[in-house]
């Protein structure tokens, strides 16, 4: 079996696959935990192995793990869980084996964070033709790939918990909300914290259907828009720009570049 695990800046999320007999992966458990540099890796083996137990899978079943990471301090602890516990040498997404196989062509090619490349990598695998990924996170990730598969470009926006705590950590009398998707449409608020709701709600709405219809016109041709990241489900129901919503689109992509390494 593949473990996978995707390091963002706010969780990690394990990824177990099952091979499949065309040398492909089926997804069968996904297990997320908050993002801390300092975690071991005997604390990631502690909580990992439970859970693999839970599934009813031995850990020398584990034949493989690759990760992705945009928190370089977390790389030696995952290497230290995948040799210790695991018995195995990882893989790193974006180097040897697991080199990207996609063309990068943007300014700074070696800027590119792994999550954007995987996401890249997957939406290209899956769906084909021109593509716009649209990925939900700490930070809310915009990238435009052409009909070939190579990255173009793209853009990188506060996400949504980013801008609600500049909101209220640079105000005296703001209220802490919760992040939620308005019980109207209505953009004329009565009260403070549904103003607040209304503001950031609907104003990253509109901020996203703006750069989503403004690279649609760079790019001179339709492009499906693909969502992904832990809040693409939140605004799903608040715009039609979406033509798919696929949340485990990053993790995916690291089960299709082991795939690619093991070729």
């Amino acid at each position: 079996m593949l473990l996978a695990a995707d390091v963002g800046n706010t969780n990690v999320v394990f990824a177990l696959f099952e091979p499949e007999s065309d040398g492909g992966y089926t997804s069968r458990a996904r297990w997320r935990i908050a993002t801390d540099p300092r975690r071991t890796g005997d604390e990631y083996a502690v909580w990992l192995l439970q859970l693999l137990t839970i599934e009813g899978v031995e850990r020398d079943e584990i034949k493989q793990l690759i990760y992705a990471s945009v928190v370089p301090r977390a790389d030696h602890n995952l290497t230290v869980l995948a040799q210790k516990y695991f018995g195995i040498t990882p893989l790193k997404a974006g180097e040897g084996r697991a080199a990207w196989q996609f063309e990068i062509d943007v300014d700074q090619p070696s800027s590119l964070g792994a999550d954007r490349a995987l996401n890249i990598l997957a939406a290209h695998k899956k769906y084909g033709g021109d593509l716009i990924v649209i990925d939900f996170g700490t930070a809310t990730k915009f990238e435009a790939i052409d009909f070939t598969g190579a990255y173009k470009g793209g853009s990188i926006a506060p996400g949504i918990n980013l801008s609600l705590d500049a909101l209220v950590g640079k105000t005296a009398k703001l209220p802490r909300i919760a992040i939620r998707a308005p019980e109207s449409k209505s953009v004329i608020g009565r009260n403070t914290e549904d103003q607040m709701l209304i503001g950031v709600f609907w104003g990253y709405v509109a901020m996203m259907e703006g750069i989503v219809a403004r690279m649609k016109v760079e790019i001179g041709r339709p492009a499906k828009v693909i969502a992904t990241g832990g809040l693409a489900i939140l605004f799903d129901d608040a715009t039609d720009v979406f033509d798919e919503v696929d949340p485990g689109l990053t993790i995916e992509g690291l089960a299709i570049l082991a795939q690619q390494a093991a070729a």
